[in-house]
């Protein structure tokens, strides 16, 4: 049996929400790689147990458009007899399987902590409803199985020996009605990640106090290598865009560090940073919510901690 895995990069390397599919798919089969990129991390895909990846000429498809991403997979799905397709619960994963099970009239899974063949053609599943708090267990039953991975409940662990990996350039066969939609990404921080693959987040609520509040925030997370993001209510005032939201309707993170400022740390919030490593809070409410959540908090303005965080990071940076 084949999993086949899109496998999403940040700054050229699979991002970890990716590896974490990576890891989970080892238990269905052999694994292979699908790469929409110009080359392909093989040291790092072979750690994680996969023995073919195919990278998809950017010739034939420039740029995000995820029904041709789906049409690409669902081309590879049939020529390698891949028995299940995964890809991260990212905003992009479970985009791409979407259009994927309804181009092959498939069923799909989103979020799945757990996946077990049963009998060939049956798969018993474990997944996420209502943002992680109720877990589903499930039977799906399909030639080709489809799930999304739950980014924050899976453990990224390499295989115990590096797979000898084969790199293949496909280009598939799309229609122009695929090409329609296309996304254009700039970078969303220093390191070109983005909030879903981000190894570090500053985030920022109502505290931060305005639009003109997320000048230092933005200086603080391109010293750390990191992006922005937000609460819902800064998005609902209109300060920040959707995309940078952090949470159960916004995107659920899982970087080493988050910091979070002036946020209050409702349950919503919670559901969409709970996965990251460690969680710094900070915050002028002894009380906030979000405290009893954090690794280590610190009790005081972020108008003032901020900055001498940031000068302290300059200071180290100077020869």
């Amino acid at each position: 049996m084949t999993a086949l895995v899109l496998a999403e990069l940040d700054d050229g390397e699979p991002a970890d929400a990716s590896l974490r599919s990576l890891s989970l798919a080892r238990s269905l089969g052999d694994v292979s790689a699908v790469v929409f990129a110009d080359a392909v991390p093989q040291d790092t895909l072979a750690r994680y147990g996969v023995t073919d990846a195919y990278v998809i000429e950017t010739s034939a498809l420039d740029g995000y458009a995820p029904q041709a991403w789906a049409r690409t997979l669902a081309g590879l799905a049939a020529e390698t007899g891949a028995t299940a397709v995964l890809a991260a619960g990212t905003d992009r994963g479970n985009e791409v399987l979407a259009h994927l099970g309804a181009i092959t009239g498939l069923p799909m899974a989103a979020n799945c902590t757990l996946v077990t063949p049963d009998e060939g053609r049956t798969h018993r599943l474990v997944r996420h409803r209502w943002a992680g708090l109720l877990l589903e267990d499930a039977v799906m039953e399909a030639p080709v199985a489809l799930f999304t991975v739950a980014t924050d409940s899976v453990a990224a662990v390499s295989a115990e020996t590096p797979a000898s990996i084969q790199v293949h350039v496909h280009k598939p066969e799309l229609d122009q009605a695929d090409l329609v939609v296309r996304a254009a990404e700039s970078p969303a921080g220093a390191g070109g990640a983005s909030l879903a693959t981000a190894r570090v987040v500053v985030g920022g609520g109502r505290g931060v106090g305005g639009p003109d509040g997320f000048a230092p925030l933005e200086e603080l997370a391109g010293l750390l290598g990191g992006v922005v993001g937000v609460s819902r209510v800064v998005t609902s005032e209109g300060w920040r865009p959707h995309k940078q939201q952090v949470g159960q309707t916004g995107t659920k993170i899982t970087p080493e560090l988050y910091l979070a400022c002036g946020i209050s740390g409702a349950i919503q919030h919670i559901a969409g940073c709970a996965g990251a490593k460690h969680i710094i809070a900070i915050n002028t409410d002894p009380g906030a919510p979000i405290l009893a959540h954090a690794d280590y908090a610190v009790v005081g303005d972020l108008h003032q901690v901020i900055p001498a965080l940031v000068e302290a990071l300059r200071a180290r940076r100077t020869p």
